[in-house]
């Protein structure tokens, strides 16, 4: 039982990390990995490095999305879009009285 009171802090600890950080960020790579799948031609997105577009078209092959810009097009990996920044960006407009 003495041993046991030695390491209960120690395994206390690991359950705080589990609980505050291992699990949410496993929750947020399951959410974005669902973000990326369900995707669709049409939807403005931004990607992680900034750029902001259009999807035009999918690459299956490379699982990668080609993006219209102002630029022209341009393929991106799926895992490049940021999630939150196109959540953002296709919001509607809310009213400001």
């Amino acid at each position: 039982m003495d041993q046991l009171a030695q390491f209960a802090p120690i395994i206390l600890m690991f359950i705080v990390v589990y609980f505050f950080m291992i699990r949410p960020q496993m929750n947020r790579a399951k959410k974005e990995k669902q973000f990326s799948s369900e995707i669709k031609r049409g939807d403005r997105i931004v990607t992680k490095s900034g750029m902001h577009g259009k999807i035009v078209d999918f690459s299956d092959k490379l699982n990668a999305v080609i993006i219209e810009t102002g630029a022209g097009k341009i393929t991106f990996d799926r895992s490049s879009i940021s999630m939150e920044m196109s959540q953002k960006l296709n919001e509607p407009v809310k009213e400001t009285k």
